[in-house]
């Protein structure tokens, strides 16, 4: 087994609950963000266990999260308002 690989999964699922929290909070935006390490637990899930998934399936999966995270940030962004 690859250890860095299983303590990768283990920070992305963290990360993935931390955002998650944060969004019930009031940081709406945030669900984005957990919405994207969530999919990359599944990707690396994938790849451990050695599932036979379609690249098209990870493919669509990838789009999603790079999606998702730009939303989070952008709204991140400009619900900061502009600071000097």
């Amino acid at each position: 087994m690859d250890v860095m690989l299983i303590i990768s999964i283990m920070i992305e699922a963290a990360v993935c609950v931390i955002a998650f929290l944060a969004a019930r909070r009031g940081s709406v935006f945030i669900y984005g963000l957990s919405l994207t390490f969530g999919i990359y637990v599944v990707y690396d899930l994938v790849r451990l266990m050695g599932w036979s998934v379609d690249g098209r399936i990870i493919s669509s999966l990838f789009l999603v999260a790079c999606i998702s995270a730009l939303i989070a940030v952008s709204c991140l962004y400009f619900s900061s308002g502009k600071r000097a």
